[in-house]
């Protein structure tokens, strides 16, 4: 199975600038849209503000208008409500009456309440540097319609929105440095658990195979990911002692097979004439037939270690030990005790092998027979082989399934063996999620396999 590798775009970047550069990108935008948003609602609040006192002060002028009807320069207030342009103008545009500040001045602005209704512009007025804030209502007295103006210069809101806005440019560029620092020295002190990790997978590739990475006392994601590794890295030191070992004794296994297969037919081919060659022959087959078993049980070895998935299916247990049992004539004969409908979900042929292994290693050390015993015991199938044979010491339990590790009674009996009918028979249950142990018996070897039953 190959790894699926994501590919992005090489980046001159490093991942601290990244990251630092992302966040003061992200806060700058929120903080723009921010100070726009509060720059408008103080706006509008101002606004509104004017508004309020221009129409109080239009109001006094109507009043002033309809009680004395004023007429001339300087004939209004100088100042109302804070508004000290004043003016009324007719329908034709003529200034009828004035405060000082527009003396001798033309209307304020040539727009005009519609109706009844009020007007509220900023306009520019020559002469004035700052825009006028104005504020209009119609009235009609005795001499027709006129409209009055109250208005009131930006000065102070002008001053105070460059300064309010000089302020926040440098608000937010002070907030974006402090930001920007905090993040680089933030994803800098987060990566250095990183960079030590780094530099010790370097040295352990280098040849330190036995050391772990270090594992921060931080508790987050960087801490998983060293538990990680090191979860790995203790796989991968198993994964390579197993194939060193399992390298050194199929080395050794399968030289001697060949040794002797050599040895004889170099003996043979130094007298052909004085040689027995189908004895020979028969001798050279034997040599054959064991080193196929080695190599057939390698190659299961190897399909069990690497993971390799078979397709699986419903098994009824019972039936299989009864059809394995009958299947071939033994040495000693094969009883078998099975409940019906022991059912497990697995590889009917890793099965089989499993029950044959188990079979031919109780027959190889049975005095007269061999029990076959199938049934349920909690959530698990169990089935044991038992012979009634020497059986095997306590202390060997687990010997038997190391790998090309056989016992002594087992070499007296068979001299064929691998050593690899227990180890595989092990592996394959433990592939279908169970295990395969060597109990006490009273009597001879009883060889325990436990598989999760069918749900």
């Amino acid at each position: 199975m190959t790894a699926h590798r994501v590919r992005w775009p090489p980046s001159r970047w490093s991942l601290r600038a990244r990251v630092t550069g992302v966040a003061i990108a992200v806060v700058g935008c929120l903080l723009i849209v921010g100070v726009i948003a509060f720059y408008q609602a103080i706006r509008r609040t101002v606004y509104e503000q004017l508004n309020d006192r221009g129409q109080q002060a239009v109001a006094e002028l109507v009043d002033l208008e309809e009680s004395s009807n004023p007429r001339g320069a300087g004939a209004l207030h100088d100042e109302v409500q804070g508004f000290s342009m004043l003016q009324i103008v007719d329908d034709t545009g003529r200034v009828l009456a004035s405060s000082r500040s527009l003396a001798h001045s033309a209307a304020i602005t040539t727009e005009r309440p519609d109706g009844d209704g009020g007007l509220a512009v900023t306009v520019s007025v020559p002469g004035v540097a700052n825009d006028i804030y104005v504020v209009g209502r119609r009235v009609h007295d005795k001499d027709g319609w006129r409209t009055v103006y109250a208005g009131s210069p930006m000065t102070e809101f002008k001053q105070a929105k460059g300064f309010f806005l000089g302020t926040l440019v440098l608000g937010i560029a002070l907030i974006l440095a402090l930001l920007g620092w905090a993040v680089w020295r933030a994803v800098r002190r987060a990566l250095r658990p990183v960079r030590v990790m780094s530099a010790e997978l370097t040295a352990i590739t280098g040849g330190e195979g036995e050391r772990r990475v270090t594992v921060p006392d931080s508790g987050d994601e960087v801490a998983e990911l060293a538990e990680s590794v090191n979860v790995t890295l203790r796989r991968l030191e198993g994964v390579v002692e197993r194939h060193r070992a399992f390298v050194a004794d199929a080395s050794h296994e399968l030289r001697s097979p060949l040794t002797g297969l050599r040895a004889q037919l170099e003996v043979a081919l130094e007298h052909p004439r004085d040689e027995d060659w189908p004895t020979v022959a028969r001798a050279a087959l034997a040599d054959a037939d064991r080193l196929q078993r080695i190599v057939t049980d390698l190659l299961m070895l190897a399909k069990l270690d690497a993971g390799v998935q078979v397709e699986r299916e419903p098994v009824d247990l019972g039936e299989l030990a009864r059809d394995e049992g009958r299947r071939r004539t033994r040495r000693v004969p094969v009883h078998v005790d099975a409940e019906e409908g022991v059912m497990v979900v697995g590889a009917r042929a890793h099965l089989i092998r499993l029950l044959t292994n188990l079979l031919d290693n109780a027959e190889r050390h049975a005095e007269t027979g061999v029990w076959i015993t199938v049934g349920r015991s909690g959530g698990e199938a169990v089935l044991e082989v038992a012979d009634d044979g020497s059986g095997i010491p306590a202390e060997d339990r687990e010997l038997v399934f190391k790998r090309f590790h056989r016992l002594a009674e087992s070499r007296k009996r068979d001299t064929g063996g691998s050593g690899l009918g227990l180890p595989i028979s092990r592996d394959i249950a433990a592939a279908h999620g169970g295990s395969l142990v060597a109990e006490p018996s009273e009597r001879g070897a009883c060889l325990v396999l436990r598989l999760p039953l069918l749900p």
